[in-house]
C-alpha cells in the first residue's frame, strides 16, 4: 500500500475543493485533493453548468417557436423550429467537458497533486483512498472536508424508470410529452419552465401554498404570472404520495387524492449532505442536524479538520462554496482569514430570473427600527424595453437613520447579471447615496440599481 505525505488534503473536488486547492497551491502549501468522479462536482457536471445550458437552448427554441407562430413584435418570422434534445444535451456535455479539462489544468498549475479514488478517514490525520491501481494511504497536517451534496429522495418516490432526480433530467435523450416536478423550489422552476418552452406538458407539484417561499410574494410574482403563461399547471398545498399506472397520486390540502399524468417525475425537494462512506464515524466532530457544524473559519470541532460547502447547510452555493475553500487555503497558508457571509447574492435562474443579497424587507423589518424602501420597474428602462423585457423591477432596502444599504433584490430578464454590482455594494458598505451618486451607463438595465436608491432618497428621475 502506498502512503503519501502533505500540508493540505482536500476531500472533494467540487467548487470549494478545487478552488481550495488551488489557492492553497499557490501559497506554496504542499497540497492533495482527492476526488472519485470528474473535477468540478455537482456544480460543474450535473448542476449550475448543464442546467444554465438546457435553460438557454430553451430560451432560444422558445423564441424562434413565437416567431414562427406569427407572435413576435420584432417582424420576424420564421418556418417552425424542431428541437433535437440529443444533440443539445451533446452540446452541454460538450462544455462540461471542457471545463472539466480547465479545473485539471488550474489543479496542475498551481502544483496540486490530484489522486482518482474515494476517500475513507482512518483518523482526523489519515486517510485511505481506493483507486484504480490499488489502495493509497494519505497523511496530512490538515484536511478539508468538501464532499459536496446530493439530491434528496422521497421514500414513496423511489429515483427510478419515470422517476428522476435533476442529474437524470439533465441527460435526457427524448422528451417527455408530460412532466410532474415534485417540489416548487428554485430547482424544480428553473428545470420546469425550461421543460415548458421546449414542448413539454409541465405540472408542478408544491405542498406549501406559494412556489418559491424561499423569496417574498412580491419578488416571486412576475415568475408566477410567467408560469401561467407558459402553460405551467402549478398545484400549492398538494402533497406528492406516490405513482400508480404512469401518474403522480397526489393528495389535495382538502384530503382528496387526484392524479397527474406524467411520462417523467422530477423530484426536487432539496438536498442533503454527502457524509456517508467517507469513514467519518472514525472521527469525533459537532454535527449540525444532518450538516457539519463549523464555526466563522470552516473549523470542525476537531483540530486540523476543516469543511466547507453544501456539507456544512445552507446557503448551498457554489459562490459560498468557493469563498470558504479560498479562506481555508489561506488559513492553512498561516494568514488571518474570516469572512462576512451576509453579501452572498443568490440567483434563481426561472424566467424571469430572480437576485438577492443581503436582507429583504421582511427580514429588515424583524430587525427592529426604521428603514427606506425604494423599487425600480422594469417598465419604465429603456434597455428592458427593447429586451422585450418589462415585468420585473430592482428594490434596495436600506435603514431609515444613516441610508445604509441592507439588502438588493430584482427580478427580471436578464436580472442576474446585476448580482455581482449588489454584491459589491453590501461588501463595500453602501449607502443609497453611494449607489444614486454612482454615474451607470445607459441605456442599461443595471441603471433600474441607481434608480430604485434614488427612488428611496425620495428623488427618482425616471418615474
Amino acid at each position: 500500500m502506498k502512503e503519501i505525505s502533505c500540508k493540505l488534503l482536500v476531500i472533494g473536488a467540487g467548487p470549494g475543493g478545487y478552488v481550495c486547492a488551488i489557492r492553497a497551491g499557490q501559497l506554496g502549501v504542499d497540497t492533495v485533493i482527492v476526488e472519485a468522479g470528474k473535477p468540478g462536482g455537482t456544480c460543474l457536471n450535473v448542476g449550475c453548468i448543464p442546467s444554465k445550458a438546457l435553460i438557454h437552448a430553451a430560451e432560444e427554441f422558445e423564441k424562434v417557436l413565437h416567431m414562427a407562430g406569427g407572435e413576435s413584435p420584432l417582424g420576424i418570422s420564421v418556418t417552425a423550429p424542431t428541437l433535437d434534445l440529443a444533440k443539445t444535451i451533446a452540446w452541454k456535455d460538450g462544455i462540461v467537458s471542457r471545463l472539466n479539462s480547465g479545473v485539471a489544468g488550474l489543479l496542475k498549475r498551481a502544483g496540486v497533486k490530484t489522486v482518482h479514488g474515494w476517500a475513507t478517514f482512518r483518523d482526523g490525520k489519515t486517510v485511505a483512498v481506493e483507486t484504480e491501481t490499488g489502495s493509497q494511504v494519505i497523511r496530512a497536517e490538515a484536511i478539508v472536508i468538501a464532499t459536496g451534496s446530493a439530491p434528496v429522495e422521497l421514500p414513496f418516490l423511489p429515483f427510478g424508470g419515470p422517476v428522476i432526480s435533476s442529474t437524470e433530467a439533465l441527460a435526457l435523450s427524448e422528451m417527455p410529452k408530460k412532466l410532474a416536478v415534485v417540489g416548487g423550489g428554485y430547482i424544480g422552476l428553473e428545470l420546469g419552465i425550461a421543460f415548458a418552452k421546449m414542448g413539454a406538458k409541465v405540472t408542478v407539484v408544491e405542498a406549501l401554498p406559494r412556489v418559491l417561499a424561499q423569496y417574498d410574494a412580491e419578488l416571486t410574482r412576475p415568475v408566477v404570472k410567467r408560469l401561467s403563461a407558459l402553460g405551467i399547471e402549478v398545484m400549492t398545498g398538494v402533497k406528492a404520495k406516490g405513482t400508480k399506472g404512469g401518474a403522480l397520486l397526489v393528495e389535495t390540502s382538502d384530503g382528496k387524492s387526484t392524479k397527474v399524468a406524467a411520462d417523467k417525475i422530477l423530484v426536487t425537494v432539496g438536498r442533503k449532505p454527502v457524509t456517508e462512506g467517507w469513514g467519518l464515524e472514525q472521527i469525533d466532530f459537532d454535527l449540525a442536524g444532518k450538516f457539519i457544524r463549523i464555526d466563522d473559519q470552516c473549523r470542525t470541532s476537531m483540530r486540523g479538520i476543516f469543511a466547507i460547502g453544501d456539507v456544512t447547510g445552507e446557503p448551498m452555493l457554489a459562490h459560498r462554496a468557493m469563498a470558504q475553500g479560498e479562506m481555508v487555503a489561506e488559513i492553512v497558508a498561516g494568514h488571518k482569514r474570516s469572512w462576512d457571509k451576509r453579501s452572498i447574492p443568490a440567483v434563481c435562474f426561472t424566467d424571469p430570473e430572480l437576485v438577492t443579497a443581503g436582507l429583504s424587507p421582511e427580514e429588515a423589518k424583524a430587525l427592529g427600527g426604521e428603514f427606506k424602501i425604494g423599487m425600480f420597474p422594469f417598465a419604465a428602462n429603456g434597455r428592458a424595453m427593447t429586451k422585450l423585457g418589462e415585468d420585473g423591477f430592482v428594490r434596495v432596502v436600506a435603514r431609515a437613520d444613516n441610508h445604509l444599504v441592507l439588502g438588493i433584490q430584482a427580478v427580471g430578464q436578464g436580472a442576474s447579471e446585476l448580482a455581482a454590482a449588489f454584491g459589491l455594494a453590501l461588501e463595500m458598505g453602501a449607502r443609497l447615496e453611494d449607489i444614486a451618486g454612482t454615474i451607470h451607463a445607459h441605456p442599461t438595465q443595471g441603471e433600474g440599481f441607481q434608480e430604485a436608491a434614488l427612488k428611496a432618497l425620495g428623488h427618482a428621475l425616471h418615474i
